[in-house]
């Protein structure tokens, strides 16, 4: 059941990607990327990592994704001042795509109890934590640089006054 489960998950994770580069709307690919985070978060649970599954979630289909959002609908409101609303037909794939994570995921909640935490479930935030700021963090302060390096040049390419 976990071999199916898995396989339906990472068929969802690759079209939600190849969907990605199919639409022309830029909230419709943000939506595709976060049916695409979701279906990754749900593999790494399958895999037995629970917490890089909802750090998965919380991080990247949640914070990481807003910040997109909220530049597209900034970038978007003082480029084009009269674009209509996207339409909701093309929300009909995100919301599909997401209704059958949702299920996936139920399925597994309720088919498997959540079993006795095991000696690795109960390292494993320990372990992340030693990692990320053992051997990692030149490599995490990296990838904090490089975000507020997007984030900048972003607010730049998206300030009124350009001359």
């Amino acid at each position: 059941m976990y071999e199916v489960i898995f396989y339906l998950t990472a068929a969802i994770a690759v079209l939600a990607a190849a969907a990605i580069l199919k639409v022309t709307h830029p909230v419709h690919a943000a939506l595709y990327l976060v049916i695409s985070l979701l279906a990754l978060a749900l593999i790494f649970f399958l895999l037995g990592a629970p917490l890089l599954a909802a750090l998965q979630v919380m991080i990247y289909a949640g914070a990481i994704m807003v910040l997109f959002l909220f530049l597209i609908m900034v970038m978007n409101l003082r480029s084009e001042r009269n674009q209509s609303l996207p339409l909701p037909s093309g929300w009909k794939g995100p919301a599909f795509l997401a209704l059958i994570l949702w299920l996936e995921l139920l399925l597994l909640l309720n088919r498997y109890p959540a079993e006795e935490t095991n000696e690795n479930t109960a390292i494993e935030p320990k372990a992340v934590g030693h990692a990320l700021f053992g051997p990692y963090l030149v490599l995490v302060e990296a990838a904090a640089v490089l975000l507020l390096a997007a984030l900048i040049a972003a607010l730049y390419l998206s300030r009124k006054g350009r001359s």
